[in-house]
């Protein structure tokens, strides 16, 4: 992607390109203006809100009782799992591109701040999200396939200026959560939480496939089966960190969080928008 970030952009839209642009030192000072009046906030009402926890044993309690919760679903859900048109679908699909074209890629500056054992792990989970090398099982090429089957582009640049502030956050925090968060835990806890909750989550999609003869829908169920294996790695890495020097649990659970949060409110846009624009 050759694109670069013009000022009359929006700010995470801005934030997105100049995360994927060649980091020279005025880049990583424009990232870091920008980072600074969203994470900062965004990170310090987290924290606030949060109590401390003691041990890595309340961090998975917390998990569980969260998932458990979202495990409920909500009125978006059930609307596109049931309810939406190809078209309103579509509209969904198109919306998270971003991601789907380069998922995972923004992972990789984690695995040097991690001990060797919790490399490992996090890098088992990336050579899947790869296809193990196969590029017809990569997950980016299973959505591409189901972009072309929904006839939309297959291009990053097409989907720039179709795509919400709300997915722009949810594809921008995970660069910041493997480069310049404070703590590497912020992202694994982020990570376990998004792999743990996933095969409940891409049920609607998966749903939504079934019910509107979508035949690409591998997409999501490929993730149905395979977040399952990536849950215990992350549960793995995070135990390796602990083992290696600590880990700070409430920055676990702040992490995940954290994501719920901005990948919630982004798929809950992108529906609702959806519903209005088709």
């Amino acid at each position: 992607m050759n694109v670069t970030a013009h000022p009359t952009d929006s700010p995470h839209k801005r934030l997105f390109l100049l995360n994927r642009a060649r980091p020279t030192a005025g880049t990583v000072a424009r990232i870091e203006e920008l980072e600074a009046d969203w994470i900062g906030p965004l990170l310090a009402r987290l924290t606030e809100r949060t109590e401390p926890l003691a041990a890595r044993a309340e961090w998975l309690t917390c998990l569980d009782e969260l998932l458990t919760h979202e495990r409920a679903g909500t009125p978006a859900g059930s609307y596109l799992a049931e309810k939406a048109t190809r078209e309103e679908f579509t509209y969904v699909v198109r919306e998270f591109a971003l991601d789907g074209l380069t998922e995972a890629q923004n992972f990789f500056p984690a695995i040097p701040r991690l001990p060797l054992r919790a490399q490992m792990a996090v890098m088992r989970v990336l050579i899947d999200e790869f296809g193990c090398g196969n590029q017809r099982q990569a997950h980016s090429q299973l959505y591409l396939d189901l972009l072309a089957e929904l006839g939309l582009p297959q291009d990053l640049e097409s989907f720039l200026d179709t795509t919400g502030e709300g997915t722009y956050q949810f594809l921008n925090v995970f660069y910041w959560l493997t480069q310049r968060a404070e703590d590497i835990a912020y992202f694994l806890g982020a990570l376990a939480y998004l792999e743990a909750s996933i095969p409940d989550a891409f049920r609607v999609q998966a749903r939504a496939c079934e019910r509107l003869g979508i035949a690409n829908g591998r997409y999501y169920t490929e993730h149905l089966h395979i977040d399952t294996f990536h849950m215990r790695e992350m549960q793995l890495a995070i135990k390796e960190c602990a083992a290696a020097g600590g880990i700070d649990p409430t920055r676990l659970w702040i992490g995940a969080q954290l994501l719920s949060e901005l990948i919630g409110g982004a798929f809950e846009a992108a529906v609702n928008r959806a519903r209005e624009a088709v």
